[in-house]
């Protein structure tokens, strides 16, 4: 069994996949920088017994990070559990991409597994859309391209900073707007946050479609505020909870 885990800003997904590339859990922890090797163990270990899983048939691990401070702690960790090193999306890992980027190594692993998944699931050229703490969008062209993208505040941080830096504004959840035209304090946010970043998002995939004439784009979203965004775009986007999981495991298949 593939023990796959992304380390994102605000949160650690955790995946087991069996031989047969299905998964069997994918749980979610807090991402904190503080953590000692020893209490990231006991964290995987509670989520193996959580799932009725034994650590002892796990073969294999990669590891997905854009926490440069939690990595060395994290190996550690999956180091002493499973008695070998995890893979590690990086620098030196065959992915199938070719990255053409400036500087090749500031495309964010998660960008990369993103991109890999992708092009298993859909014909070039590609927009991927990964709605977390950041929102960040990928292109990929034929020939297996990564061209490059856009990186911008994700939905919870823009309504967090909206909350803090205006007196009157309360903090709010994302969820589903219950208008388009709001009528209270909070109906107002809740629209603006999801029918704004929406026409945003429909804004640039039309852009990148010009630079594409002529061909048919593929756009695929994931992240955890992906669902409620993707519901309002006007473009087609197709939603993959997994898309990331499943690009860890297409990496280490590679490499292994």
């Amino acid at each position: 069994m593939l023990l796959a885990i992304d380390v994102g800003n605000s949160n650690t997904s955790v995946g087991l996949f069996d031989r047969d590339k299905q998964l069997r859990f994918l749980a979610s922890l807090d991402t904190d920088s503080r953590k000692t090797a020893d209490q990231i163990s006991i964290d995987l270990m509670n989520l193996f017994a959580l799932y009725h899983f034994r650590f002892e048939d796990v073969t294999g691990a990669i590891l997905c990070s854009v926490v440069p401070p939690l990595n060395f702690m994290m190996e550690k960790a999956l180091s002493r559990l499973l008695g070998k090193p995890p893979m590690v999306v990086g620098p030196g890992v065959r992915t199938g991409l070719n990255i053409r980027l400036a500087v090749q190594s500031q495309v964010g692993a998660d960008i990369v597994a993103d991109a890999v998944a992708a092009l298993e699931k859909f014909e070039p050229p590609i927009v991927t859309i990964d709605m977390g703490t950041a929102t960040t969008i990928g292109v990929i062209s034929e020939g297996r391209n990564y061209e490059g993208g856009m990186l911008l505040p994700g939905v919870n941080v823009s309504l967090e900073a909206l909350s803090r830096r205006a007196a009157q504004l309360p903090a709010i959840s994302l969820q589903h707007p219950k208008v388009l035209i709001g009528k209270t304090t909070e109906d107002c946010m809740r629209s603006g946050i999801v029918y704004g970043t929406a026409g945003m998002l429909d804004g640039v995939i039309d852009s990148i479609r010009e630079q594409f004439s002529g061909r048919n784009l593929s756009v695929v979203a994931t992240g955890g505020n992906a669902p409620v965004i993707v519901k309002y775009c006007r473009n087609k986007i197709v939603y993959d909870k997994y898309l990331l999981m499943d690009g860890l495991w297409a990496i280490y298949q590679k490499n292994k």
